[in-house]
């Protein structure tokens, strides 16, 4: 039998069972598409459905373009220049900046909310190019206090967004971000849309209840059942009705006197402390939601991420803010609140980047992005979890820093 004579059901029964490097162009004769002015068709493997549709020429050769980007890191730099800003009268954030103090601004929104950034973040981008800006967001990383849910909403970071803005004297910078940072970036670049000049986000995540349950209530369990256990059998059976709801009272403790204290000291090392700490129901409930979390967070364990769930310091951070934006529902007021509002983002330059496997933040969210977001370059990568730092998640997340400086440059000239 010819393959062109193959039925669409049948061709697609055993397509997605293929692994292609795309475009690939089969020169066989499609039932919907007439003999003459034939055009070329490729298999695109970013669909969903594996359908077989044709594909311009000028969406070829953008193709070909984004090949020849840049997609590895950048070697490691050190910041220029580095600072602390109160953004209230409790919250002080850490800020820092690096690469070419001239270049074109980016801001780096890290994820959580809870988990500061680190130094590899500035690799994604060009340090001859890009005035790389990094920030802990309140409680998180270097920023003060730490692990407080005082004044600590959205819109309370949305307002330090604009404020590290004015401080450091940007008109207008290029938002980049993943996981939390993907809903951030969001719910930003939505209510201060003349200030961005092009995104990147990865690991979509838009906080509906959905996307909660899927992580947090047995979905994702049914992949991770031994990642799971640990993290169920914290609560008692009686409890599991709601895990989120089950670990806020735990990461809350009312005990002032333990919880103080412990803050008091971990201050006092400024963000350096990686001593034994007593393991009190806190900081038990902190190391459990954080470990969960890291053992999902890539298609192949890893475990420098894992460790990340003994470092108390870290995970009372994390867990907290964590589950206090959840139980609240990111503090948006409709379930949907992203969605409804991409108008008024449609017209920036914008890549999403997301995981097929991604266990944290499931594809069904992307998907939902890309569809009231056409417009969008969307990338999915097949061999990838949700993890930054996978090879295939950080190649198209360098190479899309580089698209947009090529457009940022093809402009000036």
């Amino acid at each position: 039998m010819k393959l062109g004579s193959i039925p669409n059901t049948l061709l697609a029964s055993f397509l997605p069972s293929l692994i292609f490097k795309f475009p690939i162009s089969l020169p066989f004769s499609h039932p919907g598409i007439p003999s003459s002015g034939r055009k070329a068709l490729v298999i695109r493997m970013q669909s969903i459905d594996h359908r077989i549709e044709p594909i311009s020429s000028n969406l070829m050769a953008s193709e070909k373009e984004s090949e020849k980007l840049v997609r590895n890191l950048y070697p490691q730099i050190e910041p220029y220049s580095t600072g602390f800003l109160k953004v209230s009268d409790l919250h002080t954030i850490y800020w820092e900046q690096s690469g070419n103090p001239s270049g074109h601004p980016v801001v780096f929104i890290h994820g959580g909310p809870g988990g500061g950034t680190s130094p590899s973040n500035r690799r994604f981008f060009d340090p001859d190019f890009y005035r790389i800006v990094l920030f802990d967001q309140r409680g998180a990383g270097k920023s003060t206090p730490h692990a407080c849910l005082e004044q600590n909403t959205t819109w309370d970071l949305i307002d330090d967004i604009e404020k590290l803005r004015e401080h450091l004297e940007i008109p207008e910078w290029q938002v980049f971000g993943g996981s939390w940072g993907s809903t951030l970036a969001l719910a930003y670049s939505q209510s201060h849309p003349d200030k961005v000049t092009g995104m990147i986000l990865r690991g979509i995540f838009l906080l509906r209840k959905k996307e909660i349950d899927w992580f947090y209530e047995g979905g994702a369990a049914a992949i991770y059942p031994d990642a799971w256990e640990p993290f169920r059998d914290l609560i008692p059976e009686s409890e599991r009705g709601c895990f989120v709801d089950a670990y806020n009272k735990r990461l809350n403790s009312n005990n002032i006197e333990t919880q103080s204290g412990f803050l008091a000291y971990i201050e006092t090392f400024n963000a350096t402390a990686h001593g034994v700490f007593y393991l009190t129901e806190e900081y038990a409930a902190a190391r459990a939601w954080t470990k969960w979390e890291m053992m999902t967070a890539h298609l192949l364990p890893n475990e420098d991420n894992i460790k990340k769930g003994d470092d108390d310091y870290f995970s009372l951070a994390f867990a907290r803010i964590e589950n206090h934006y959840f139980v609240n529902k990111g503090f948006f007021p409709t379930d949907s609140y992203l969605l409804d509002r991409i108008d008024k983002i449609r017209h920036i330059n914008t890549t999403i980047v997301q995981g097929r496997y991604d266990m944290c933040c499931p594809m069904m969210s992307a998907w939902d992005l890309h569809k009231a977001w056409p417009e969008a370059d969307f990338r999915v990568v097949p061999d990838a979890g949700h993890s930054a730092n996978e090879p295939g998640i950080t190649a198209e997340l360098v190479a899309a820093n580089e698209n947009l400086k090529n457009i940022i440059k093809n402009k000036g000239e």
